[in-house]
């Protein structure tokens, strides 16, 4: 297993998007009894000529929730050569949202995970786009800001019930735990020194809990992709002044602007890269590349609207990301990443991204032809 950033092969983290279970009570209260994402997955069509959808899971619409259907999604991913699912980790001021991917389903699993886990703070306003009406004002059903006693509570939380596990993802014996939004990270505190201020006491948390650390990465971005998404002024000065530890990206598409209808994926796959050399000159900390499987937000437009580049979630798509094509961007990631001696640690968008039209599960046109292309590159 690799789960520290030195070693002969890159670690491979996963992001891991938990809205495709049943039961959720915010969901139930909003959608209705029974309600999660796969109802968008079932309901989404063919918006341009050539437009593949719906696209429909191999292993049929499973309750992540479920451990059993959990425990086969870590096999798969341990098989394939993936050491971590990053799951988008959601908390606001009246408390969590989809735990029951972790809480139930990942740490429900009986035997000792093959796959480690650790947590990406989701900490943006969560908007009612399931589905979204062109045209409509966008309504937040859930602000990111939250108070202090709030991420204080969250720290808590996270070192009691998550951190000092076995089975949480840490590099040098130091949890890895990712902020999503810089931005509203820094509203719900006021500035940066006392935003600064607060992850300081949050590492004394850590240490006071008997780890030797905490790992604070920070995700960036170049071009908003949600509505509500802000870009910082000056992102590295910020990642410097809030001590973060390191940088990475969630997708590619928050640097790379999708041009056309369907954009080549070789071609988003080059302006990434162009962006990687930007971020290693601009950042004082290591950045954790991304390699993107694909793009495709139609499932989250309403489906009787017109579809078109109108704005989140009716956007241009990546086009021709085929397993070969990943498999290529993985295996140039890679190779980047062995030229140099340390800081061997990417990520990948994502397990199940269905909505977003970026996963690895498998799928009933292309099999298990994703995950057979990490395999390949990282299990070879």
């Amino acid at each position: 297993m690799r789960f520290e950033e030195q070693g002969d092969l890159p670690a491979v983290a996963c992001y891991y998007f938990g809205n495709y279970h049943p039961g959720d009570r915010r969901n139930g209260v909003l959608k209705g009894a029974g309600w999660s994402e796969w109802d968008l997955v079932r309901q989404a069509k063919p918006r341009f000529p050539g437009h593949h959808q719906p696209n429909v899971p191999l292993w049929g619409y499973e309750d992540e929730s479920d451990p059993k259907a959990m425990a086969r999604k870590i096999t798969a991913a341990s098989e394939a050569g993936i050491d971590a699912f990053i799951f988008d980790w959601y908390w606001y001021d009246d408390g969590p949202f989809l735990e029951d991917t972790v809480d139930q389903g990942f740490l429900g699993v009986v035997s000792e995970p093959s796959v480690k886990f650790s947590l990406m703070w989701a900490n943006h306003d969560w908007i009612d786009i399931h589905p979204y009406h062109r045209g409509t004002p966008h309504r937040t059903l859930y602000p990111g800001k939250v108070l202090p006693s709030t991420f204080d509570t969250i720290c808590s939380y996270v070192i009691d019930n998550y951190f000092t596990r076995e089975s949480y993802w840490k590099i040098k014996g130091m949890p890895y735990f990712s902020i999503y939004d810089l931005s509203s990270l820094l509203e719900s505190f006021g500035g940066v020194e006392q935003t600064r201020r607060a992850l300081d006491l949050f590492r004394e948390k850590v240490t006071g809990a008997g780890l030797p650390g905490l790992h604070l990465n920070a995700v960036v971005w170049g071009q908003p992709v949600l509505p509500v998404e802000r870009t910082p002024a000056d992102p590295a000065q910020l990642v410097k002044d809030l001590g973060f530890d390191s940088v990475t990206s969630y997708v590619w598409i928050h640097h790379v602007p999708l041009d056309t209808q369907v954009t080549p994926y070789d071609e988003v796959r080059d302006a990434y890269f162009a962006y990687w050399d930007q971020a290693e000159r601009q950042f004082e900390v290591p950045y954790f590349p991304n390699v993107t499987m694909g793009w495709d937000s139609s499932p989250r437009a309403a489906q009787e609207d017109e579809f078109g580049n109108f704005g989140y979630p009716f956007t241009n798509t990546i086009g021709g990301n085929t397993p070969e094509r990943f498999k290529q961007a993985l295996s140039m990631v890679k190779n980047r990443l062995m030229a140099q001696p340390r800081n061997r640690i990417l990520n990948i968008n994502c397990w199940n991204e269905w909505t977003e039209g970026s996963y690895l599960e498998p799928d009933m046109v292309n099999g298990r032809g994703y995950l057979d292309a990490v395999k390949s590159v990282f299990r070879a």
